[in-house]
């Protein structure tokens, strides 16, 4: 474990009575409810329940995960220009937050699921559309999403041709880098506290180089997004390790956004775009299950280690409905748990995990926690309250009784 110890800490907690006064030589039952660290997976479904409905999968998903992906695909939230679905997920992403989970939304600007109405605008008329768009989605959801994917998959959008659309056009005359800074710089205006992300799929050079030119152009990025749909195979030790050691040293936290490993056949390698491939079925196998969960705990285990990296959103927690029909998910079409849900459970609600502990304040009322940085949890006598577990925290708490 000596490998995670940079993700734990341990913090001095005082405990107060209802008076305030230190309630000494007590015990306490002091329990975790939620890592710093972000352990996501996209949570769609949130987004078409119906009022008091519950997601297929709800107890699975708040069983292991902390943050939730919400899609802001512009072509389904907005089918008709002026009309944005913003109930529709306003409503999905107070749930959430009800519930304790962090919430991103993906994305504010993609070339891909562009509306249709766009196509044929001018380039100029597209630009203004797109910062009205991003102004109206960053404020009407700030205090429930304060995390997006600014601008998604920029190294190729300039030259994306696989489906006609108006973002791309806009790419082409105004150049990545100002293309970038159109949807950075409106969402800051928008919400100066949000966390922006630049995220692609392309980990090549190519995306190194678009990086040290956005940050010479002096745009505020605030971590990378890393995409690793792996339908072709693990990476494997050596190549996440290069991954991260070439994306780390821009000094800006690292966020796994889009994470997969496939319980199946895997994808011929042969195969540039995973979108190309397309077969009939493509069922789940009990080797490729055992290949995914040993493969999913080394790969969580690697990012985990290295200290950029600040979170892991896994796409896609079932089968039913998963990207490309691949048997991604950690769950089963029929909604009975892969050995890779049990296997990332273990880690993340158990090998990383403060369980409820009895512990014993002293003379002062106070007792030393120790564990993986995030939000705790303290009871006594029938009361609760939450503190933090961080490098700089020093908590006082009082109990109500």
């Amino acid at each position: 474990m000596a490998a995670l110890d940079h993700r734990t800490t341990s913090t001095t907690l005082t405990v107060l009575d209802a008076q305030g006064s230190p309630l000494a030589e007590r015990e306490v039952e002091v329990a975790q409810t939620r890592h710093a660290f972000g352990f996501g997976c996209i949570a769609f479904d949130e987004v078409r329940l119906a009022p008091g409905e519950r997601a297929p999968l709800d107890d699975l998903w708040h069983g292991l995960f902390d943050t939730a992906t919400l899609p802001f695909y512009w072509r389904h939230f907005e089918p008709e220009e002026g009309h944005p679905r913003t109930d529709a997920l306003a409503a999905a992403a107070r749930r959430l937050v009800e519930r304790g989970v962090r919430v991103k939304g993906h994305p504010l600007l993609w070339h891909t699921l562009a509306p249709q109405w766009l196509l044929g605008r001018p380039v100029e008329e597209v630009e203004r559309i797109a910062r009205e768009r991003i102004t109206h989605d960053v404020t009407a959801f700030a205090g429930l999403v304060d995390t997006w994917d600014a601008i998604n998959e920029v190294v190729i959008m300039p030259v994306f041709r696989a489906e006609e659309n108006a973002v791309t056009p806009l790419a082409w005359q105004r150049g990545r880098i100002e293309t970038i800074r159109l949807a950075f710089e409106t969402a800051r205006a928008a919400n100066p506290g949000a966390t922006l992300l630049l995220n692609d799929f392309d980990m090549s050079t190519a995306y190194e180089c678009l990086i040290e030119g956005v940050l010479e152009a002096g745009i505020q990025v605030d971590a990378l997004g890393l995409q690793s749909h792996m339908h072709q195979g693990w990476w494997g030790e050596e190549k996440t390790q290069r991954v991260l050691e070439r994306f780390a040293r821009f000094g800006l936290p690292l966020h796994f956004t889009e994470t997969t490993l496939v319980s199946g056949d895997l994808m011929p390698p042969e195969i540039d775009d995973l979108n190309d491939y397309v077969v009939d079925s493509w069922p789940s196998t009990p080797q490729g299950e055992e290949r995914q969960a040993a493969e999913l705990t080394a790969h969580y285990t690697l990012l985990a280690e290295h200290p950029a990296v600040q979170s892991v959103t896994y796409w896609g927690l079932g089968d039913e409905g998963a990207w490309l029909g691949a048997p991604a998910g950690l769950v089963r079409r029929d909604g009975t748990p892969k050995p890779a849900y049990h296997a990332l459970r273990d880690l993340v609600r158990g090998q990383w995990w403060h369980a409820p502990t009895t512990l014993r304040t002293d003379a002062d009322g106070r007792v030393t926690v120790s564990g993986w940085r995030g939000d705790y949890e303290v009871r006594a006598g029938g009361s609760s309250a939450s503190f933090v577990v961080g490098d700089d925290a020093r908590p006082v708490v009082r109990l109500a009784a």
